[in-house]
Formats: structure tokens, sequence, C-alpha cells
């Protein structure tokens, strides 16, 4: 090529990115001014161009169903291709997206990779994953070093998880913890999760036989009175048993502890907040009574006020 040619083919690339960086800002201005169908007739060719800011938008708007129908398959499709391009707020956006249609695996894939580039809401629900085990292996040190990391941008949610952690982890692991995420620059690969030690199997009961059981009386039983129905509960304070990045997740750990002693006349309450859902379970008719029940229960929970 003779260096005519290619002074021109510079000069060429020189005015064409900053023509696609106002074309872009341009149906961003038309978005905020709501002429969403012109932002989107700005988008649609940049997009299909792969332009990843043009993906996004794209695919924001066929999820908010402005200047498009609804549809959230569309949607999908041009938030995984700003994603694959490197999109930060696509790969969050996807991931959440996945995880809330029930594809969780594909969903932390998409939001690890957010979260390694110090995205907050990413940070927030994979490390709450991770501290959980929801989904992926359980890490409770990297899970509080991520959501740390999220709290630490000033994400409002973060915080507020953050506060819970500082009740239910020891000093030391929360000390740990904090090293642990100033030790991992922004934009660097996650640590692997480290294999928890396997729990010691409770020895299967034997079965009993028919032939085993003991007869029951034949002699009649005297008629006993009815048993008066229990009163129910009340009061001003219910237990916390955790944040979980899926509602699912917050149900099956209450159908596991439903039928104990320390939540009988209790009912579960599953708290939204932000991307998480916290359980709550109550009331109790005073903190201390919250707290004999966490302890009764035997799982990490905390008292907290009903609201």
């Amino acid at each position: 090529m003779s260096p005519k040619y290619l002074v021109a083919a510079v000069l060429v690339a020189i005015v064409a990115a900053p023509a696609t960086a106002q074309s872009v800002k341009a149906g961003i201005e038309a978005w905020q001014r709501a002429d969403y169908a012109a932002a989107v007739a700005i988008w649609r060719p940049l997009a299909a161009a792969g332009d990843a800011d043009a993906q996004f938008n794209l695919g924001q708007a066929y999820r908010l169903g402005r200047g498009v129908p609804l549809d959230l398959g569309a949607a999908q499709m041009w938030f995984q291709r700003a994603a694959n391009g490197g999109h930060v707020d696509a790969q969050t956006t996807l991931g959440l997206l996945l995880f809330q249609n029930g594809n969780r695996v594909e969903g932390l894939k998409w939001l690890r990779r957010a979260a390694e580039q110090g995205e907050p809401r990413a940070l927030l629900v994979y490390g709450t994953a991770l501290y959980n085990g929801d989904g992926v292996p359980q890490d409770k040190l990297l899970g509080y070093a991520f959501i740390s990391r999220a709290a630490a941008q000033g994400l409002a949610p973060a915080k507020d998880t953050l506060g819970q952690l500082d009740q239910l982890m020891p000093a030391s692991e929360r000390q740990k913890a904090v090293a642990l995420a100033r030790s991992i620059p922004k934009g660097s690969p996650v640590p692997a999760a480290k294999p928890q030690k396997s729990a010691a199997k409770p020895k299967a009961e034997k079965p009993v036989r028919a032939a085993e059981a003991k007869p029951a009386a034949t002699r009649p039983k005297p008629p006993q009175a009815a048993a008066a129905p229990p009163t129910p509960a009340s009061g001003g304070w219910r237990i916390q048993l955790g944040a979980f990045s899926q509602r699912g997740s917050a149900e099956a750990l209450y159908r596991r502890i439903s039928g104990k002693g320390a939540v009988a006349g209790r009912q579960p309450f599953y708290v939204p907040a932000g991307a998480v859902t916290r359980l709550q379970v109550g009331p109790y008719a005073s903190r201390a009574a919250a707290e004999a029940a966490c302890k009764a229960l035997g799982v990490a929970c905390f008292p907290v006020p009903a609201k």
C-alpha cells in the first residue's frame, strides 16, 4: 500500500470513530427525550455492526418494551452479544436476567465475569451466592470479600448485607476476608473456591421391621380433653437466617427448619433487598426470645426488628 493510501485509511478510521460515538450518544439523547423509537432506530444499525454500547442499549429497549415490543428473548440476545464483547453492564444485566429466569449456572457465569471487573451489583449477588453456597461451592471468606468490595463502592444493599454478615462471622474470619478483598486487584481472576471438608455423615437409622415393632396396648384409653389451640405468636422481633440470590433457596431453607420447635407457631417472611431475598421468621416477643430461638435452631441467624 502506498503512503498516500495508508494516510487516507488512517484518516477514515479517525473520522469514523467519533461518528460512531456521536451516533450512540445521539440515541441516548433521544431516549432521554422519551423518543424511544428514534433511539432504537439509531442504535440498531450500530448494534448490527458490533458496537457493544449500542447492543446493550438495544437490549434494554427490548427488556423494557420501549420503542420496540417487549421481548425478553431479543433482549437476552443483544445482551449476550454485548457481554461477549466485554461490556460489563451487559454481563451484569444478562447474568441477573438468566438467574431470575432459572438458569442459575449461566447467570452466575456472567455475574462472575462482571464481578471480576468490579461491577458492584455483580459483586453483591455473586458474593452472596459464594457465602451461602447457592449454586457455587461455598466460600464464606471470598463471599464476604466480594460483598465488602461492593459496599465500598457505595451500593446500599451491599452495605446492609455486610452489616448482617458482621454479626454472623467472627472477627478473625472477617479480618481474613478483608485482607483477601484487598489482595484481589480489579480485573483479576477470582481465586478458586477452596474445597469444603465434608461433614461426618450421620449413621443411617436401621429400618424398623414389622416383626420388631411392639404391639399397641389393647386396653382402650380414656378419652382425653381436646388440646387448646396454640396462642398465636406475637411480638416485634424476627430471626433472619440468610440472604439468597434466589427466593427458592430461601424457601428451601425454611422447609428444612419449619418442623423445629424454635419456629413453631411462627411464619416465614421473604423480604426483598435489591438483588437478594432475606429469609426471616417470626414474630418473637423480644430480642432475647429471638436470640434463644437462634441458639435452639443450631443454624446461623440473628434477631432483627420486625418492620
